[in-house]
């Protein structure tokens, strides 16, 4: 498969199966994460591997709209950025979520990329409510969490005539 042929395939997942996800699975989706380039090497991202449900569940009412899935998925990774060790956490973050979530779609399981970042549960910041579930520090900011698990329920991959080139604009 191309690099071009895992990004279209590459979709978010909402509904989970009961299917375990395999040490070895679990494995490269980590390994992928920790191939994420940082600014200038820092490497400020933690990876939380949550499995116990009753965690699981928390989490998924860590905001107010769409973390309900969560609950429904064999493992999730919340990512940790540690603000000491760089200033560029949320684009390091977002990097390793990223690289994360195609590496899940390489394997072909469903993931999905929760939100954390700038939402809030019952007018709380989500991110204090993540580190009031993980008890975590306050230095430690959350982007997102990828919920992970295999799937019947993937999305078709996209085409690349669904691409809108209408957004490229070139300035000569």
């Amino acid at each position: 498969m191309t690099l071009t042929d895992l990004m279209l395939k590459r979709r978010s997942t909402r509904k989970f199966n009961d299917e375990k996800i395999t040490k070895d699975e679990l494995d490269k989706i980590l390994q992928a994460a920790l191939l994420a380039p940082t600014s200038m090497n820092r490497k400020p991202c933690n990876f939380m591997v949550v499995e116990r449900k009753e965690i699981l569940n928390k989490l998924s009412q860590a905001k107010d709209h769409g973390a309900d899935l969560i609950k429904g998925a064999d493992k999730a990774i919340v990512v940790v950025a540690d603000t000491l060790v760089a200033d560029t956490w949320c684009e390091d973050s977002s990097i390793a979520l990223t690289h994360m979530h195609l590496m899940a779609t390489e394997l072909d399981l469903g993931s999905c990329w929760v939100q954390i970042r700038l939402r809030s549960k019952d007018g709380q910041d989500s991110e204090d409510v993540v580190r009031d579930i993980l008890k975590i520090d306050d230095h430690y900011r959350i982007v997102g969490i990828l919920a992970l698990g295999h799937s019947d329920d993937i999305p078709k991959p996209h085409t690349l005539e669904d691409i809108d080139k209408n957004k490229i604009h070139f300035l000569v």
